[in-house]
């Protein structure tokens, strides 16, 4: 049986920041919050509203950028083509 993590409103505000973005992987959640893909799905279901959690469902269903064994990538950071020219 997993231990219960105590998780300050900033900890929650993050892990759902992470949760939304593409690149970040449940991995990487994991690692940082020690939440599984599981407990993670369970806080987003908690923490916002029915409609918002089923349009993150859909969005992350199936998603290889969320599974760090499905990337097809290295994994590192993105540099955006014209970032140092200005």
């Amino acid at each position: 049986m997993q231990k219960e993590i105590e998780l300050s409103k900033s900890d929650i505000d993050r892990i759902i920041e992470m949760a939304w973005e593409d690149r970040t992987t449940f991995d990487a959640i994991e690692s940082q919050y020690g939440l599984k893909e599981q407990k993670v799905k369970e806080l987003m279901r908690e923490n916002l509203k029915t409609s918002s959690y089923r349009l993150w469902r859909k969005r992350v269903y199936g998603r290889k950028t969320k599974h760090l064994s499905k990337r097809d990538f290295i994994v590192g950071r993105h540099k955006s083509h014209d970032q140092n020219k200005f």
